[in-house]
């Protein structure tokens, strides 16, 4: 039995929602349902049933809830008093991240931070990359993630973590009703447009220059959760995520055009010279090792 698993028993109870529950611990739906399975294994007994409503813990799942939470609590004091004998990291630190924590590995971040530096706390800030960027170079932010494109900005350290495939989106209605669309046809489609610092705009810019066209301002989404919701709605065509486009397209709600794919870059983004407090060290070596 893991701690892990504790701490997702008891998300799951507060919540009554598995989705709810896996934006509580940093983590994604199915990898909390997993994680839920294997605890009910082990412990032999069903914890939960599901319901219209969500889920609703059984008599013996009410029965553990409160030894669960003890035993959580007993570990946070015994991590506690551990890391004052060996002088652990402690302090805020101020991190910027873009909206989406599963795909930048957060949840694997906070657990390590967790684990090693419960007296570390962390000021999270969700934000577009363009504006986290200008955040960290203003001294709002003390380390970012963010997506881009560049391979270096001056006065800030940036590291690639690994790269991010980009696919064109289709409103379902205009994928059935072009169905073999060329790059020409597809720049004379309605389109979804992000601010010109974003890097999709940046690959939305590169894909019309290929179709020997310019990109002309129309609806414009601040954030990939509105530029998906706007492609979906059948205002225009949009650049997104591969892993975002295709949960939607599972879903239901719209089409990769199969003819375009480029990527861009998760990165890491700190200042150049200033000297790394420890509470900064740590998170930036948690961070490091998630991506590794």
């Amino acid at each position: 039995m893991e701690l892990y698993q504790l701490k997702t028993f008891v998300a799951i109870a507060r919540e009554g929602n598995l989705t709810r529950a896996a934006e509580s611990v940093f983590t994604s739906a199915p990898a909390v349902s997993a994680q839920l399975k294997a605890l009910e294994d082990e412990l032999g007994v069903k914890l939960f049933e599901r319901t219209s409503r969500g889920m609703t813990p059984t008599d013996a799942g009410r029965s553990l809830l409160d030894e669960a939470e003890r035993t959580l609590a007993s570990a946070t004091r015994i991590r506690s008093a551990a890391e004052q004998i060996r002088g652990a990291a402690q302090g805020a630190v101020r991190f910027g991240t873009v909206a989406d924590p599963v795909a930048m590995r957060l949840g694997e971040v906070l657990v390590k931070l967790a684990e090693r530096h419960p007296q570390l706390t962390l000021q999270l800030r969700q934000g577009l990359s363009y504006q986290t960027i200008d955040a960290m170079l203003r001294g709002e932010l003390d380390c970012a993630y963010v997506m881009s494109d560049r391979e270096q900005v001056e006065g800030l350290a940036l590291r690639r973590l690994g790269p991010l495939d980009l696919v064109v989106a289709l409103p379902v209605s205009m994928a059935e009703a072009n169905p073999e669309l060329t790059l020409q046809q597809l720049t004379s489609l309605p389109w979804v447009g992000t601010a010109k610092w974003c890097a999709l705009r940046n690959h939305v810019d590169a894909l019309f220059a290929a179709a020997g066209r310019e990109f002309r301002e129309g609806p414009m989404a601040e954030g990939e959760s509105i530029l998906r919701s706007m492609i979906a709605s059948g205002i225009g065509a949009g650049i997104l995520r591969l892993d975002q486009a295709q949960q939607a397209e599972r879903n239901g709600e719209l089409r990769i055009w199969n003819g375009w794919r480029a990527h861009s870059w998760s990165c890491w983004i700190e200042p150049a010279q200033a000297k790394r407090s420890e509470a900064a060290e740590a998170v930036r070596t948690a961070v490091l090792e998630a991506w590794a």
